[in-house]
């Protein structure tokens, strides 16, 4: 791929990746377009490694994903927690950018599992399939739907308690 085709790529690639990660990242907008810029980065310089044995956006997700992992291993250290049991914070959400409903589903996202919300994000906000997902998270694909189905039942349920589940 020359520069051009790169550059091509990162621009329909640049939105959804960056809404991927600013989710998995809890709205923390400047730590999302760190992790996106990290991955776009170590794309270009690994694409000779690129062996086509899935999309080439497939391939960059996984690398995001996996920066996204190493910057949690990082504050893990720090904060001495285990990755099962980081809490991300609604904190830096700016909150007159959200809709209250849009709010409600971000606080829900908050209360899943680390892998229920890395899965879900990436089957309903980035319309990747269960192939797609299981090949990002190293994960088999009858264990990403079983974090899906259970990611659904939970956000049902939390919306349901909230108010929301028919907005």
């Amino acid at each position: 791929m020359d520069k051009g085709a790169f550059e091509q790529f990162i621009k329909l690639q640049h939105e959804p990746l960056r809404r991927f990660l600013l989710n998995l990242c809890a709205g923390n907008q400047a730590m999302a377009d760190d992790i996106a810029q990290e991955a776009f980065i170590k794309c270009w310089l690994n694409i000779g490694a690129f062996e086509g044995r899935a999309k080439i956006s497939t391939w960059l997700f996984k690398i995001a994903y996996n920066c996204f992992y190493d910057y949690v291993k990082q504050e893990q250290k720090h904060r001495l927690e285990s990755i099962g049991n980081y809490e991300f914070c609604l904190k830096d959400v700016e909150k007159e950018d959200k809709t209250e409903v849009s709010q409600a589903l971000y606080q829900a996202l908050s209360k899943l599992k680390y892998q229920e919300r890395v899965v879900s994000l990436l089957f309903y906000m980035e319309d990747k399939s269960l192939k797609e997902i299981a090949a990002i998270s190293k994960t088999p694909v009858n264990t990403v739907k079983s974090h899906l189905r259970r990611a659904k039942l939970q956000l049902k349920k939390y919306l349901e308690e909230t108010g929301y589940e028919k907005r």
